[in-house]
């Protein structure tokens, strides 16, 4: 997978939020084989030496660290939590989400739009989380985001993928990389988010929930790599009538 000046093995990005410990953390993110984490600038503690910082179990030498806006339902603060961000710790690629009200928190679009905008201008590679809607996946293509990051299903919920026809149809209009991103809950939703185009996943819930996060984790590694073999491998057809592996010719007779 890459972007613009990024490239990456691994197609499977991460969290850092949600988890038990930051040595859970640690170990789930290393099982995952992810080279991406995000987080969540907000929530995170990434500048003050007297409590756990997330750089000492989680090193950005070893990891690119994609900040986030998560927690941000308004353009304006998800705009300023980025630059605060770029201050603190350089970074320009960022990942971009504004969301609308509970209990859905769905992706508030025309702030997102208009976010994105003012990142744009400033000089940001910005990964940008969207409705699963292909006009607003391309507009913000044309835009200029590095990245489409559409909903599977709402964030947290573990739904996966409620409308894998439109993610479809995101990736086969984008030329820039396409992640679902959010709503994914088990290994198998990973691997059918792989298997209808899509360049990576990024996912937390889903393994800092599970009762094994390490071993979850593992699992997503392995889903990721699969749905990604059996893109580029090609589905048999579907039929509407049996058809027998063996041929029914030259049998031997009875």
């Amino acid at each position: 997978m890459g972007g613009r000046g990024h490239r990456f093995r691994s197609r499977l990005v991460v969290g850092t939020g949600r988890y038990k410990s930051l040595e859970e953390t640690a170990a789930a993110i290393e099982a995952s084989g992810a080279e991406m984490v995000t987080v969540a600038v907000r929530r995170v503690n990434l500048s003050d030496p007297a409590a756990p910082m997330l750089q000492d179990y989680v090193p950005p030498n070893r990891y690119t660290y994609l900040p986030n806006t998560a927690g941000c339902h308004t353009a304006k603060d998800a705009v300023r939590t980025l630059r605060l961000a770029r201050e603190a710790g350089g970074w320009n690629l960022v990942k971009l989400e504004v969301l609308g009200p509970p209990p859905f928190l769905y992706p508030d679009m025309a702030a997102t739009v208009e976010a994105a905008e003012a990142l744009i201008r400033d000089g940001f590679q910005v990964m940008v989380y969207c409705a699963d809607d292909p006009v607003a996946a391309k507009r913000l293509e044309e835009m200029g985001c590095v990245a489409i990051m559409p909903l599977g299903a709402p964030i947290g919920s573990g739904l996966g993928i409620a409308n894998p026809y439109m993610i479809q149809s995101i990736k086969r209009q984008a030329t820039v990389p396409v992640l679902v991103d959010a709503g994914i809950g088990t290994a198998s939703e990973a691997a059918q988010a792989m298997e209808l185009g899509c360049d990576a996943v990024l996912l937390n819930s889903a393994i800092a929930h599970a009762r094994d996060p390490v071993r979850m984790a593992r699992a997503m590694k392995a889903a990721v790599e699969a749905g990604r073999h059996a893109f580029l491998a090609g589905r048999m057809r579907r039929g509407y009538e049996a058809d027998a592996s063996s041929p029914m010719t030259g049998l031997i007779a009875p």
